[in-house]
């Protein structure tokens, strides 16, 4: 069975814009390599997790799958068939069935309308439902999937009279009123108290066991992907450096960098003589990155060919894939 989508050699590129006199004088053209070339596979019913540190380009690369920026190069195929860059009508049939809920819940929604107006909106842009009666009555449903009962309740209140969660409830609402195939979840809990991210994280996992939905979950907190993620793809600085399932990324990671990331991870269990791996030094510049492995610069067992060659993306074992000359070697 073919993935419901496939991501390859996918780069979002950005130029930066410079001063008058420096770009007279100047014909060097800086380019922020957001995303720089990764490939990647998503199941239908499967929800892919994408970790990293801020400015690693999860993001970004969300934004792309679902064509709100505009791919540098690369494919991204749904369902078989090559999404076209731009818009078009393709493409705009393509949202029809892919969605996103942004990190935010307090600015991703419009504060002077009203709950019923936020859901129906999506349904309103692409002509989809003429009858009034029809579109409360969706609206209702896509309240109930996310978890706002009894939905009468909410339909005309505003976004400033409703907590937190429940702004990302509605925002989940937003986007499940067009009962799409495929869901970019930006840092959906990140904003939210602690009591109240179990809830959403529940309810993205029911929204896969129910509905089928497959769902890309960006996010930083590698213990959080571990809960709900069936696998794991680690990121850094525009690059895939590890994917595996999330007991395998958690339990017995290979790479470098899942391996610092792993070792921060909080435990329920207090040991004081708890050993880990800091990464010494910043994140590289993304307008100067370095050469060969970008890991390198932080890197704790880096080598000469390091400095050199960036290593592939690589199967260690079946489901197992890892970026690392290190772990090439040994192959």
């Amino acid at each position: 069975m073919s993935p419901l989508l496939e991501i390859k050699d996918l780069k979002v590129h950005f130029t930066i814009r410079r001063g008058f006199i420096e770009e007279m004088f100047s014909r060097k053209i800086s380019r922020v390599k957001a995303v720089d070339g990764i490939d990647l596979t998503i199941e239908k019913g499967e929800i892919l997790s994408l970790v990293g540190e801020s400015g690693s380009g999860k993001t970004t690369t969300g934004k792309a799958l679902v064509s709100l920026v505009e791919r540098t190069a690369g494919s991204v195929l749904f369902e078989g068939k090559e999404l076209p860059r731009g818009t078009g009508n393709r493409v705009r049939e393509f949202r029809k069935k892919a969605q996103i809920i942004f990190q935010d819940p307090y600015q991703s929604l419009n504060p002077r309308d009203s709950i019923y107006d936020i859901v129906e909106e999506p349904l309103l842009v692409n002509g989809l439902v003429d009858n009034p009666a029809v579109r409360k009555e969706k609206v209702l449903e896509a309240l109930c999937w996310a978890g706002l009962t009894p939905p009468e309740d909410y339909l005309y209140r505003l976004p400033h009279e409703l907590s937190g969660g429940q702004r990302q409830r509605v925002a989940i609402a937003a986007a499940l009123i067009m009962q799409p195939s495929f869901l970019v979840a930006d840092e959906p809990v990140s904003m939210l108290d602690v009591s109240i991210r179990a809830d959403i994280l529940k309810l993205l996992v029911g929204l896969r066991d129910t509905l089928g939905i497959s769902c890309l979950f960006i996010t930083h907190d590698l213990s959080l992907a571990w809960l709900i993620s069936d696998r794991i793809a680690i990121m850094y600085l525009g690059k895939i450096m590890e994917v595996g399932s999330p007991d395998l990324i958690v339990g017995s990671c290979l790479h470098p960098y899942t391996k610092a990331l792993v070792e921060v991870m909080p435990l329920a269990k207090i040991q004081k003589s708890r050993e880990r791996t800091i990464l010494r030094g910043e994140t590289p510049n993304p307008l100067d990155m370095p050469s060969g492995c970008r890991f390198h610069p932080r890197c704790p067992c880096s080598m000469d060919i390091c400095l050199l060659e960036e290593p592939p993306l690589i199967p260690l074992a079946p489901g197992h894939l890892a970026a690392c000359h290190r772990l090439t070697s040994c192959q």
